[in-house]
């Protein structure tokens, strides 16, 4: 489902224009790119701030209605305060639907629990990567690309190249010859102390009953 926000077209500029706009509940913003000239809007802050927390957000090509006029969008910058619960600005940029677009996607990773580096060694997972950036044309962009830890075992990693995306959707790091890692499996150090100790005892258990029979 696509998500759809609604703005309205801001004419007032500047810093004291902008700062009576957030006093308002409102969020100046710009929507740049095409054909068209960038276009300075306002947006509600509530109704932008719940979207906000959406991944599908981030992530997605945006319906974006300015005073009726609709055009698809991506969401491409956000600055919030410092220290307040506040968007005090964002950035779009309109969607040519026939040109390639650059967008980072997140990562969903599943069966962690149930892969042998957890499992069977007692590792855990560290995501050296949450997201990736991929170019692909605007009909084909996944909302998130899976990544699946059933196989992955203790010290290994999985790489860019491991990953499986959607048909039409290219990698761009992997494009330039990076094969970035994403996630593999550390074992903390208290197992591997306690397995030490384990092997330890058992070496010494072992020469003690040596010598015993050598007696």
């Amino acid at each position: 489902m696509q998500i759809e926000i609604s703005a309205n077209k801001r004419t007032l500029q500047g810093k004291g224009a902008s700062r009576r706009l957030r006093n308002s509940g409102k969020v100046p913003g710009i929507i740049y790119g095409g054909k068209d000239s960038a276009q300075s809007i306002e947006l509600d802050h509530n109704n932008l701030f719940h979207k906000l927390r959406l991944e599908a957000f981030h992530a997605s090509i945006l319906m974006m209605d300015v005073e009726g006029k609709k055009q698809h969008v991506l969401l491409r910058d956000t600055q919030m305060h410092p220290f307040k619960q506040q968007v005090l600005h964002v950035d779009f940029q309109r969607v040519d639907q026939k040109k390639k677009i650059h967008v980072k996607v997140p990562l969903h990773f599943v069966n962690a629990e149930s892969s042998p580096g957890v499992k069977t060694s007692g590792g855990n997972v560290s995501h050296v990567l949450t997201e990736v950036d991929i170019s692909c044309m605007p009909k084909d962009l996944p909302e998130f690309i899976t990544v699946d830890l059933i196989l992955l075992t203790a010290g290994h990693t999985l790489h860019l190249s491991d990953l499986v995306v959607p048909e039409n959707v290219e990698v761009v790091a992997l494009a330039k010859g990076d094969d970035l890692p994403v996630v593999t499996i550390v074992i903390p150090r208290a197992v591997v102390s306690a397995e030490a100790e384990a092997g330890v005892a058992s070496d010494e258990g072992t020469e003690d009953s040596d010598k015993k029979e050598a007696e």
